[in-house]
């Protein structure tokens, strides 16, 4: 069961928890100078300027649903934090549903966006990067929570007495979703 694994302490005296929260944190921050990196880059190339044909309403449209998916990502790990397992369920599926509908709407606006700033433009190789890799992201986190899911359909992997898979996911889920916030006025509101 998850709960031996996570509690088990090893000769060091950490506890094996202990040792994944520090690693996901050290990750964050690995990832964080990667965006730092990518934020930076589009001021060096392009300063403030945006192109006029930057889709505004879509890109508040795709921020607002990665806002609410962040929230069901909360209301999942605090359902599974105590015992809810259909709250964890429901919760869980709207997450991984609103992410997909997120790496949609990225897709539409590739598409908008090729036809006013290629990939060829200095802006499109600025927008096309940073939404890219952001992107891939949101993927990698639809596709650890999809895994969560159904882990977690069985209802004794996770409870309140151990969770770090849904900690750990959600945690990631999270950082993707603050990542996006340093974005989104990046790319759609300076100029």
């Amino acid at each position: 069961m998850a709960t031996v694994a996570e509690t088990h302490t090893n000769q060091g005296g950490y506890s094996r928890l202990s040792i994944n929260q520090i690693g996901i944190w050290m990750f964050f921050l690995s990832e964080t100078f990667l965006f730092g990196a990518l934020i930076s880059t589009r001021f060096y190339l392009q300063g403030f300027e945006t192109p006029e044909h930057v889709d505004q309403v879509l890109g508040l449209g795709i921020t607002i649903i990665l806002l609410a998916s962040s929230f069901t990502a909360y209301r999942t790990e605090a359902a599974i934090a105590h015992g809810d397992h259909k709250g964890f369920q429901i919760n869980l599926l709207i997450t991984i549903l609103l992410g997909a509908l997120f790496i949609g709407g990225v897709g539409y606006e590739w598409y908008e966006a090729y036809l006013h700033f290629p990939p060829s433009t200095g802006y499109g190789t600025v927008f096309f990067t940073i939404t890219g890799i952001h992107a891939t992201h949101v993927l990698s986190g639809v596709i650890m929570l999809t895994l969560v899911y159904f882990l977690g359909r069985k209802p004794d992997r996770w409870g309140p007495e151990g969770s770090w898979g849904v900690e750990a996911t959600v945690k990631y889920w999270h950082f993707v979703d603050v990542a996006w916030f340093f974005i989104y006025p990046t790319l759609y509101l300076l100029g």
